[in-house]
């Protein structure tokens, strides 16, 4: 029986070994070592993987602003000395200021002048200006009168028949027919030298005055090119220029009401209506606008 005894006691100390899985639990400890938090630092890099420092690259496209690159369009700005060449140019605009400065120290009560004797007065107008010259026949009334306006005359010079002005311009006809003119049917353009003008009944407004007398006037002028000579007059004949004045075309209408009514016996009213016509035409047509400024 005491055999039997001890037999029973073994298995208690057995129970020892038992409490070693115990010391198992500590492989557990291991599996909690293996909490990947410490594994989630790498994830903390990728957020340092955040494209925010690679945003410095687009900064660089911000730094890429053509706003430097526009200081090349301010070199066109530097280029501004050429539109200050065109400045150093303008003394040849205001040459033709010179060459009036006889005509601004006129005295205004002088609406006109010989054109001869203004020449040699230094008195002419380079501007511009009105000269108006007569054609008149000795045994007769009939009569052509001619209105040339002109402007920006770069040269004017004697010849061996008149005055010659290097310019263009424009000329107005005037043709006074009087009632003993023979062949009245025939147009002014095909008549003989002396008594032709370039112009066709249909291009002339015609006045009938009381004594039968026909003052014929131009409804357009004629062109002049390049240049133009005004003759020197002989016997009654004259050629005056007028002066750009404010008060120009009523001069022009003076003039001639008095020419017609003196010289070429036209009465008084139609001689006024007759001027009127002429000065107006010269306004409309021949005023120095446009081309002339």
């Amino acid at each position: 029986m005491a055999t039997t005894k001890k037999t029973v006691k073994k298995p208690a100390a057995k129970k020892a070994p038992a409490k070693k899985p115990a010391a198992k639990k500590a492989p557990a400890k291991k599996a909690a070592a293996k909490k990947p938090a410490a594994k989630k630092a790498p994830a903390k890099k990728a957020a340092v993987k955040k494209p925010a420092a690679k945003k410095a690259p687009a900064k660089k496209a911000a730094a890429k602003k053509p706003a430097a690159k526009k200081a090349p369009a301010k070199k066109p700005a530097a280029k501004k000395p050429i539109a200050k060449k065109p400045a150093a140019a303008k003394p040849a605009v205001k040459k033709p200021v010179k060459t009036t400065m006889h005509e601004e120290g006129l005295d205004p009560n002088v609406k006109f002048r010989n054109l001869f004797d203004a020449y040699s007065l230094g008195k002419l107008p380079f501007a511009h200006g009105y000269i108006v010259s007569s054609f008149f026949k000795e045994d007769s009334a009939y009569s052509i009168y001619e209105v040339v306006s002109y402007a920006g005359v770069k040269e004017i010079f004697m010849t061996g028949t008149g005055l010659q002005f290097v310019t263009g311009g424009k000329k107005l006809f005037i043709l006074v027919e009087p009632d003993t003119y023979q062949i009245k049917h025939q147009e002014p353009v095909s008549r003989a030298d002396g008594e032709r003008i370039p112009k066709r009944f249909n291009e002339l407004e015609t006045i009938i005055a009381k004594n039968q007398t026909r003052i014929m006037v131009a409804k357009e002028p004629n062109e002049t090119y390049g240049s133009f000579t005004i003759l020197k007059p002989v016997g009654m004949n004259f050629a005056v220029v007028f002066y750009q004045l404010s008060d120009v075309y009523q001069s022009l209408t003076n003039f001639f009401e008095d020419s017609l009514n003196r010289q070429r016996k036209v009465p008084q009213s139609d001689a006024r209506k007759a001027a009127q016509l002429i000065a107006a035409t010269v306004e409309k047509s021949m005023s120095f606008k446009g081309e002339y400024i």
